[in-house]
């Protein structure tokens, strides 16, 4: 068993699109329209759904605003060095609503974007063995 995806909704798809590509490196993977249930659904990743989990966008045609609640805590994305991949996400004009240090429980260097809804996008860098 594995977790195939995360679902987000999202109220401009190709703004969001653009951030999780532009700004996070992930690849669209797929992209289809549903008009019988007036929605949109793309898939993003870092690689082929048969063997990663993906970022599931669902733009239902119309909807301009969601309210992300407060059982929601955030994605967290492994990057290489938050610090480099935070000053990138400046350059690409995204959000940073905490900058890459320490975090304040442990030696942990994370930083914290925002992604065009609002939702919060974590940024470390872990090794797996």
């Amino acid at each position: 068993m594995r977790i195939l995806h995360t679902m987000l909704r999202v109220s401009d798809l190709d703004k969001s699109i653009a951030f999780y590509t532009e700004v996070l490196g992930m690849h669209l993977l797929r992209q289809k329209d549903y008009p019988k249930g007036e929605f949109t659904l793309a898939f993003l990743g870092y690689g082929a759904e048969a063997d990663n989990t993906a970022l599931e966008l669902t733009y239902n045609w119309g909807k301009s605003n969601y309210e992300i609640g407060t059982g929601f805590g955030h994605i967290a994305v492994n990057v290489a060095d938050v610090y480099q991949a935070t000053a990138m996400a400046k350059e690409q004009g995204a959000e940073v609503i905490r900058e890459a240090g320490a975090m304040n429980a442990g030696d942990t260097i994370v930083a914290f974007l925002k992604d065009p809804d609002g939702y919060e996008i974590e940024l470390l860098s872990k090794k797996f063995d």
